[in-house]
């Protein structure tokens, strides 16, 4: 299992509870996995997907979030697919056949497609070894998002008796947890409960006073970085999105009285780091698996601890610091009971009163956020200062750094990393995450990888992203530490790994580069077989040269002896064995690739004596 983490994923261990989870699931028992939202909910069954031999069917009711994980799985080498309401009858058509033929590992479905005779005909055609429900809070109408549709998955157990089934939810209390259970017939099953404490999270409540002004304040403070903003209404999202865009933030609004396409649309924008700050309703977040969200404010208040939990949940899913800001004034609070008196049905309109009772406690609190929270959810909190809510620590110091500031990674390369990141994903079609996330790259800013062994052991680059994208990011990383002068880092410990991986003597993909190369084959040639760059070409071979390889360059064809002469005289005269140096001594008639091709020469002996 880890070797199949490290693989696909890029992770060197698992996080709490996963391990357990997957081997539970392996075994072929049911189970409910409560895990807050970024706790790595989802990986709890696409890796067993990867080792059973049939179909891991996931029933999911985010169609947006359909397409993100199903792109992200693809990218990670994972054969996986949906079927939605967003497909033409032709696409549809076209994945039921590669299910049938056994090509895909994961399908995902939305909820109210069970309902339809036709699917289910279909499904009992194919070899189900797991099905996964997705938010399963939404089965119960105890939740804070009850489904209709999701009553609809009781018919799993007739589809395929013998498959396991896996619900998974970041919020439910107690009594919602127990509905679950119920509606889906988990009583022989076993409930998985990881720690719901978000602690790379930091909780505030403000008084509601000059409101924008503050929000203007916490946005400036992180230029550029993705940022949530909730309104209680469609008109408040479209005047905080105007106020914003007025005051040089770009800015959109997200509601449901906007058409699909024009959702669609926003949604895309905010994903693809296009537009950084959206205003919306709760309407909008179900579907973002984006991992990079630094702030999430709220500009009235939630209707519920579960909801106002959820929507938090959204920042800081890669693990690094992120805040949440609460603006509240009593005035909020009349406005929720001036609707709860308009409804119509008694239990709806007792269950309202209770949550709006539960959020207000939480917003008038004088005691620790943190601790009402997780308390709230059941669990225990025996900590007297969780240092990270407004109450515990009034005046937290600032945890963002101002693109000035110093912080422990390279900011200017970091930066340089996440345009060709844009650029990458933009190419594909996908979200930036699905290349990489923000952790991935600061670590590449702080280590300075300039190997591809060396990258492969960064937190988030499996074999199939390093493939994929290794070459594009160290030309970025070498070129810029040979810039600066900086060498390679090699961390004495990490924060993501248990035990040191074990060294290769070179990796796979530089190997069958070398394997050509020793065959005769010219540059042009592997580059074109390996649909590479020559660049990446001689990348592996000089990483072969490193690691003590003699290769015969006797084949490889230089402009000009007295060119290659000039090249070694640079060099010599450097000092640093870089190339940046030596281009500056010799201009920029002189280009990168033909450096790197010198340089692989000198070392191998020939310099055009």
């Amino acid at each position: 299992m880890l070797e199949l983490l490290k693989k696909h994923f890029g992770f060197e261990a698992f996080r709490p509870f996963q391990a357990e989870i997957i081997q539970h699931c392996v075994d072929g028992k049911d189970c409910l996995v409560l895990m807050p939202t970024g706790g790595g909910k989802s990986l709890c069954y696409q890796l067993p997907a990867l080792k059973f031999s049939g179909l891991t069917v996931v029933i999911s009711p985010l169609i947006a979030l359909m397409k993100d994980q199903v792109d992200a799985l693809r990218s990670n080498g994972i054969p996986a697919a949906f079927i939605n309401s967003s497909l033409k009858p032709d696409e549809i058509a076209s994945v039921e056949s590669e299910a049938t033929r056994g090509k895909l590992k994961l399908l995902y479905l939305a909820p109210e497609r069970l309902a339809m005779p036709s699917v289910l005909r279909f499904l009992q055609t194919l070899k189900i070894s797991l099905f996964a429900i997705d938010e399963a809070h939404c089965i119960s109408e105890w939740g804070h998002d009850f489904r209709p549709d999701y009553r609809n998955l009781n018919v799993l157990r007739g589809i395929s008796p013998t498959a396991p089934i896996m619900a998974l939810t970041a919020t439910a209390n107690i009594r919602v947890r127990d509905d679950i259970v119920a509606q889906l017939k988990l009583g022989s099953g076993k409930i998985f409960q990881s720690s719901f404490n978000r602690a790379n999270l930091t909780y505030r409540v403000n008084p509601k006073k000059r409101a924008f002004d503050q929000l203007l304040g916490e946005i400036r403070e992180r230029p550029g970085q993705a940022v949530i903003v909730y309104c209680f209404s469609r008109k408040g999202t479209e005047k905080v999105a105007a106020d914003l865009r007025a005051n040089g933030v770009s800015a959109s609004a997200y509601h449901a009285g906007l058409s699909s396409e024009e959702r669609s649309r926003v949604q895309e924008k905010f994903i693809r780091d296009k537009v950084p700050v959206i205003t919306a309703t709760i309407a909008f977040g179900m579907g973002i698996d984006k991992p990079d969200v630094r702030l999430v404010v709220h500009m009235d208040l939630p209707k519920s601890v579960e909801g106002y939990y959820q929507e938090t949940g959204r920042a800081g899913r890669d693990g690094l610091p992120s805040d949440c800001l609460l603006f509240y004034s009593a005035g909020d609070r009349f406005k929720h009971e001036y609707f709860i008196r308009e409804m119509s049905d008694e239990a709806e309109k007792s269950r309202a009163r209770r949550q709006l009772q539960e959020i207000s406690t939480y917003a008038e609190l004088r005691s620790c956020r943190r601790e009402y929270l997780l308390t709230y959810f059941g669990e225990e909190w025996t900590e007297d200062n969780c240092g990270a809510c407004d109450i515990c620590s009034p005046r937290p110091e600032k945890r963002l750094a101002k693109a000035g500031e110093p912080t422990d990674f390279d900011g200017e390369l970091f930066d340089q990393l996440r345009a060709l990141r844009r650029s990458l994903a933009e190419q594909r079609g996908v979200p930036p995450y699905v290349i990489f996330g923000d952790k991935t790259l600061q670590e590449m800013a702080r280590n300075f990888p300039q190997s591809l062994e060396s990258l492969s052991n960064v937190f988030g680059v499996g074999k199939e992203k390093l493939a994929q994208y290794g070459g594009k990011f160290l030309r970025v990383i070498c070129e810029y530490a040979e810039s600066k002068g900086i060498e390679e880092h090699v961390p004495t410990t990490t924060v993501f790994r248990s035990t040191p991986k074990p060294k290769r003597a070179i990796s796979e993909t530089v190997f069958t580069t070398v394997q050509l190369f020793q065959n005769k084959k010219s540059l042009e040639q592997i580059a074109l077989l390996r649909k590479l760059t020559v660049g990446t070409v001689l990348q592996h071979l000089e990483e072969a040269q490193q690691r003590g390889m003699e290769l015969d360059v006797s084949q490889i064809k230089f402009p000009s002896d007295e060119r290659l002469r000039t090249i070694a005289a640079a060099f010599r005269k450097s000092g640093s064995g870089m190339i940046t140096p030596v281009r500056a001594i010799l201009g920029e008639s002189y280009g990168y690739d033909e450096l790197r091709l010198a340089r692989i020469l000198i070392k191998a002996g020939r310099n055009g004596g």
